[in-house]
């Protein structure tokens, strides 16, 4: 596995491009936490890196320069510190010299990473690599490579800063989870040999996290790893939860309470739900917080088919958050849990359903792809409607509306073998047309796709009702 790369094509390409412009350049990388972004950098960049620094969590701001002060002495051992510096516009300008004295030809390469971590409250920190930036780097041969998990963080304080920093970002860069692909093709480099249904199974319950997806072990079943990462008492991911938002957000107890009460409704909350659910008030904090989650990858904003903003719904789609609070909090600290089978746990059902929707939602481009759509312009939205004139409610958690005057409704279906359309599933199908075509009075072609695992029996309800299968290996397509 050394110095392989899956995915991350774009990523880097872009930082390539950097390392061979003619310009300085400043790169912001944005992903969750455990997904590779260090890893990424050191192995683009390699021993092209001058300078390495990480912040320290939880470090105030006189851990944070002590840390720099050591990372100086490592990259430049013959540069004299009288002392670690007192403040960051004093470390910029240290670091400004110490590079000056390698008197490289090439492109110097800076590598800052846990940007939220060094730039802690009052610190002064993006002031100091705002004056670095605009006094020094600014006029070098440089890359500057700034890293940060807390994306809402790096977005507001760095991208959008109105100081020294404005404008200053030449490449914007977000590394997301590896797709189901993806996640094969890491499993086969790793001689992990399972096949697609077993890695549906682990990626329902940790997603594409590369970091959750180096503790896979070779030899064990989709059960057997996830019974020893999530349930053993030393699993990776027993305690992952708390350490996972504290290390992202300040006050994470808010964003934790938003993530329960999402976890709680499978088909998403409205605004005015979350408020109602969190008693949080309607202002400022909570679009912050709504904010951070959905950038930083665990909540995901679905506007409503020609519905108002303010309607739209937030869905949990962290794979592994809405696991841990399904199945691995209720068991207490140091309960033990014995099972051969997913569907051994209680709410299986109901958890299996959310998680493969949740998979479809993540992999539109493969069933656009599968769909022969990909070259043509649609939307992705859902569909609510309450019981109106007569009409029963109904519910699309996706549509796909295009621009060839067709709208796929897609009905989402977890099962373990060949799905068995029933009579209660057509008549269901009928009322969710009839109640969108009503309430959208939409004059486009319906088409009724069925997403399942295995696909679906060839009965008469199959053959009347629905227009396409898909697979789970439909989603496997890159």
């Amino acid at each position: 596995m050394e110095n392989f790369i899956i995915g991350r094509r774009q990523q880097i390409q872009e930082l390539n491009d950097a390392l061979a412009s003619a310009k300085p350049e400043m790169v912001a990388l944005v992903g969750r936490r455990r997904v590779g972004k260090t890893y990424l950098v050191r192995q683009v960049y390699g021993d092209r890196i001058d300078f390495e620094l990480t912040g320290v969590q939880h470090g105030n701001m006189n851990t944070q320069l002590q840390n720099f002060g050591f990372s100086m002495g490592k990259y430049f051992p013959d540069f004299r510190l009288k002392d670690k510096p007192t403040s960051w516009l004093e470390a910029f300008h240290w670091l400004g010299q110490a590079l000056e004295m390698l008197g490289k030809r090439e492109k110097f390469v800076v590598f800052l990473d846990e940007l939220p971590w060094l730039g802690s409250r009052r610190s002064g920190f993006v002031a100091g690599l705002g004056y670095f930036w605009n006094s020094w780097a600014s006029r070098q041969n440089i890359v500057v490579v700034i890293c940060g998990s807390a994306a809402s963080w790096m977005i507001k304080k760095v991208i959008n800063d109105k100081g020294g920093l404005h404008n200053r970002v030449t490449k914007l860069l977000f590394l997301y989870p590896f797709t189901l692909a993806e996640t094969e093709q890491y499993c086969q480099a790793r001689q992990i040999r399972l096949d697609r249904f077993h890695l549906l199974q682990i990626y329902m319950v940790m997603g594409g996290v590369p970091m959750y997806l180096d503790q896979l072990k070779s030899g064990f079943s989709a059960m057997q790893n996830i019974a020893a990462i999530c349930f053993a008492q030393e699993g990776y991911l027993r305690n992952e939860f708390e350490r996972l938002f504290a290390s992202l957000f300040d006050n994470h107890t808010q964003h934790v309470a938003v993530v329960r009460a999402l976890a709680s409704r499978r088909n998403g909350m409205t605004r005015q739900e979350i408020i109602n659910a969190t008693h949080f008030s309607n202002g400022g904090m909570l679009s912050e917080i709504l904010d951070e989650l959905s950038t930083s990858g665990f909540v995901t904003i679905y506007n409503g088919y020609g519905k108002k903003v303010k309607e739209s719904l937030y869905r949990l789609t962290d794979f592994y958050t809405h696991f841990y609070l399904t199945f691995i909090e209720p068991l207490g600290k140091h309960s033990k849990i014995e099972f051969t089978q997913l569907s051994d746990l209680p709410k299986w059902k109901t958890w299996s359903g959310y998680a493969y929707e949740n998979i479809c939602l993540t992999h539109i481009d493969p069933i656009r792809r599968a769909l022969g759509i990909s070259g043509m312009a649609t939307s992705v939205a859902s569909f609510v409607a309450a019981p109106k004139d007569g009409l029963p409610g109904a519910q699309i958690d996706l549509l796909i509306d295009r621009n060839d005057q067709t709208i796929n409704l897609c009905e989402i279906k977890f099962s373990t073998s060949e799905y068995a359309l029933t009579k209660q599933d057509t008549d269901d199908f009928a009322r969710k047309k009839s109640v969108f075509r009503y309430h959208t009075q939409t004059n486009k072609h319906l088409f009724l796709t069925l997403i399942t695992t295995f696909g679906a029996i060839n009965n008469s309800h199959k053959i009347n009702h629905v227009d396409q299968v898909l697979t789970k290996d439909h989603l496997f397509l890159e």
